[in-house]
């Protein structure tokens, strides 16, 4: 018989939930799910990286349309509960009423919002959800927009490292005397501060706030400390803690505490009604970490199918990784009496690992930098077995407890079935070995049997280590995966069976290589284009269809289906005859913003499609030509004002820059390649960071290639010191044309140069003198054919330009 369960939230505790009863009881109930959010079920710790433009809200869904279509599960989306009527045992929605057997509250928790004056003005939010993540990711479209975050806890922190990887000025305000107090010591909460702070993110410590300052339209402004200090904003973000979110089910007459009071079957005061989640308390405790929460998903699932179960609170881990920063933290790591520390620092790799020990038991642990032996001091913690016999050796990790010929693999075969694996979906080791030894034989069967390393992908190391423990000879490892599923061959027996057979169209490489497709697809489609059009510039004619659409359109689009527009400035040098022709072009064309851009550009946002010929046609006439912002080639060249005017400048900074830009402007590259040149050590345009940076000294030019200043950091490389600006120039447009001769389609520079080692790359481009000529007389036959305005010829025959709905490859980046 099908009876009626009604789910009240749709968080990730009741998602694992539903998952368990499907599979334990799929044909046993009639399932309704409420949720006041307008959407199903996705995973609430990707928003940071939603946030910071590293994932899109798609990658993060759990559970799709499909999911709750094929499951029968009737959803009531964007529907508040109004009331539980526990008499006639039925939910009231907005909607109508919904009639039930068993009754589930995942209702979660609402954020803390502290009581200061000023807390519920427009402009101050908490960073809960969806909404709240487009709230802050719209405000990195504001050209010096700043932001508050009050909370240095792991929530405030991800909000700020999100909104200033969107270009926003964020500062941290935080009561306590270090970040993230309940899960780093003073040390660790020191080193997270400062990566932070190197970030470009403002951190203020034992910072009292007194109120929020509203302007005359009553919108937030700033925020007052209790010091006087006041700190400008433009959107405040409260990320102080949560509470359980425990009203519905307190005008229903549940038994309710802190939160809603559960038994070990998750069995609420009411037989019929059950609880998980944040919401729920159990013995006196509430929960924050998903790894508890999935547990108590797994225990209701089995006591709605009517088998024994209980829910045990375990002691938890916390492994997280903030803006990059890999932290660990487990036990009791407070000082107290009669407890010993054990301490390693090594300042030059960023580490710190601190164990507390009290009497001949691991009690607690703190790590940060590195965080690989986490998972062994949280065992050893749990279990609490004594380490005296390993004490001298322990902060070395279990790798060291058999010697120097110890199995590298030794640490994650002694870690016990409840260890946990992935944090982010709660799976431990017992349940990836099951999974394993019941036929999942590599990372994809694994991921899609647990859901382990689906998430952020940081213990995506531990499970290859578990299958290579589990299988043992039988484990394969991990192989070049092929560029889609359209082949088995990877981007590099691609690139090299173009050069060899030799293969010179599209249609020669479909042919001849046996592809799956008759046309290839969005994936492999515009690497392949980009292979040919480096390796044959004479034979192959760039295919516009085998783009990305922002490269089609000849510009980026943006969130709101509008284009920039952003006009090239030789080494950031303009005159007031360009300035008056971009400011003609806003005005003329409506831009939303006109923003300067990081590589010294200036771009006019929110233009639309149908205009874009028509206002390159004017800024055509003005002399202006494409700044490729949008392209797989060079974007910028950066450059400080040098010798000409600064009392520093060493060179010409600004016309080496000029050079190298008009150089290498139009070349198609694997990514996007940024350049800089800084006319003194001071490096005021910021060479050190760049795919290419050039230093100017008192003796001549120092060139380093291969930085990033992206989602990763990383100082350049030094390729060469030379004497002269030509053999400057030289040595980048041969190291440029063996990044386009080599490099696998969407790496960047820096990734390729880890690759193939600075050396070979130093060999090719430098000692061998008759290497670097060659390679810069391959790059000027391409630039003779494809170094060109994109928008000289849209812009005289409007016409003729593609609009956006007949384009057919639709691949995003």
């Amino acid at each position: 018989m099908t009876r009626n369960l009604v789910i009240i939230g749709a968080g990730m505790a009741s998602g694992r939930a539903i998952e368990h009863l499907l599979d334990t009881a799929p044909d046993n109930w009639n399932i309704t799910l409420f949720n006041a959010e307008p959407r199903g079920n996705y995973n609430r710790l990707m928003l940071s990286p939603v946030l910071a433009g590293e994932k899109t809200y798609e990658q993060i869904v759990t559970h799709d349309d499909a999911f709750y279509t094929d499951n029968g599960i009737n959803c009531r989306f964007g529907e508040k509960v109004i009331a539980v009527d526990r008499a006639r045992k039925v939910v009231v929605g907005e909607k109508g009423e919904v009639p039930y057997d068993k009754l589930v509250f995942g209702t979660g928790s609402n954020p803390f919002m502290i009581p200061l004056p000023g807390h519920d003005l427009p402009g101050v939010i908490p960073y809960r959800d969806l909404e709240d993540t487009e709230r802050m990711m719209s405000l990195g479209a504001r050209p010096g927009a700043k932001a508050v975050v009050i909370g240095g806890g792991l929530l405030g922190l991800e909000a700020a490292a999100g909104m200033a990887a969107q270009g926003v000025d964020v500062t941290v305000v935080h009561i306590m005397g270090h970040l993230m107090e309940r899960q780093l010591d003073e040390a660790a909460g020191y080193l997270l501060k400062k990566s932070l702070e190197a970030k470009g993110i403002k951190v203020l410590c034992r910072a009292n706030s007194k109120e929020i300052l509203a302007d005359d339209q009553g919108h937030a402004r700033a925020l007052l400390l209790d010091d006087g200090t006041e700190l400008p904003c433009d959107l405040l973000v409260m990320a102080v803690g949560i509470r359980p979110n425990v009203k519905l089910a307190q005008e229903a007459g549940l038994a309710v505490g802190k939160g809603i009071h559960v038994d070990a079957q998750m069995v609420t005061s009411d037989p019929d009604i059950l609880a998980l989640g944040e919401c729920v308390e159990f013995d006196g405790a509430i929960f924050g970490l998903v790894a508890p929460l999935y547990d108590q998903a797994k225990v209701l699932a089995r006591t709605l199918a009517g088998e024994e179960a209980a829910f045990v609170n375990r002691e938890v881990s916390t492994k997280l990784k903030v803006t990059g920063c890999d932290l660990f933290s487990a036990g009791d790591f407070a000082e107290g009496e009669g407890r010993e520390d054990i301490v390693f620092r090594d300042p030059a790799r960023g580490v710190y690992k601190r164990l507390v020990i009290e009497g001949d038991r691991l009690i607690g642990a703190v790590m940060y930098g590195d965080t690989a032996d986490g998972a062994w001091f949280y065992s050893l913690i749990k279990d609490g077995s004594s380490i005296e016999e390993m004490r001298d050796t322990l902060i070395f990790g279990p790798a060291a407890q058999g010697g120097a010929s110890a199995d590298p693999l030794s640490a994650v075969a002694a870690l016990p079935p409840d260890a946990e694996i992935c944090g982010c979906n709660g799976v431990c080791k017992g349940t990836i070995v099951e999974a394993i030894q019941g036929g999942a034989p590599d990372l994809g069967a694994v991921r899609a049997k647990t859901k382990a390393s689906a998430s952020c992908g940081t213990c995506t190391g531990l499970v290859e280590q578990l299958l290579q423990v589990t299988l043992g000879d039988d484990y394969a490892a991990p192989t070049a995966q092929p560029m889609c599923g359209c082949t088995d061959l990877t981007h590099e027996d691609v690139r090299r069976l173009i050069k060899t057979k030799p293969l010179k169209s599209q249609e020669a490489v479909w042919q001849e290589l046996g592809w799956k497709t008759r046309n290839g697809c969005h994936s492999c489609r515009p690497a392949v284009n980009f292979y040919l059009l480096a390796d044959w510039p004479l034979e192959y004619r760039d295919d516009p269809q085998s783009r990305f659409v922002n490269e089609r359109k000849h510009a980026n689009i943006q969130k709101d289906g509008t284009f920039s527009v952003v006009p090239r400035m030789w080494g950031g040098v303009t005159t007031a005859g360009e300035l008056r022709a971009i400011a003609d072009a806003a005005e003329k064309y409506n831009a939303k913003t006109v923003k300067v851009t990081g590589g010294q550009r200036i771009d006019l946002l929110g233009i639309r499609g149908e205009d874009l010929p028509a206002i390159w046609a004017d800024l055509n006439e003005a002399g202006l030509v494409s700044g490729h912002a949008y392209s797989k080639g060079l974007r910028t060249v950066k450059t400080c004002v040098g010798s000409d005017h600064c009392r520093f400048g060493t060179q010409d900074s600004t016309g080496l820059g000029i050079k190298l830009e008009k150089a290498l402007w139009g070349s198609w590259t694997p990514h996007k390649v940024k350049l800089a040149v800084s006319g003194c050590p001071r490096n005021c345009a910021e060479a050190t960071c760049k795919d290419v940076g050039v230093i100017c000294v008192d003796s001549g030019y120092q060139v380093g290639v291969a930085g990033a200043a992206g989602m990763d950091l990383k100082e350049t490389e030094r390729l060469a010191d030379v004497p002269t600006e030509q053999e400057a120039i030289d040595l980048t447009i041969a190291f440029v044309q063996l990044y386009r001769e080599n490099a696998k389609y969407l790496d960047r520079p820096y990734k390729w140069v880890a690759k193939v080692g600075l050396d070979w790359v130093k060999e090719k481009v430098v000692t061998d003198r008759e290497s670097r000529a060659a390679l810069i007389e391959r790059f000027e036959l391409s630039q003779s054919i494809y170094r060109k305005d994109p928008w000289a010829e849209h812009a005289a025959k409007p016409a003729a330009y593609q609009p956006l709905a007949d384009l057919t490859l639709e691949a995003a980046e």
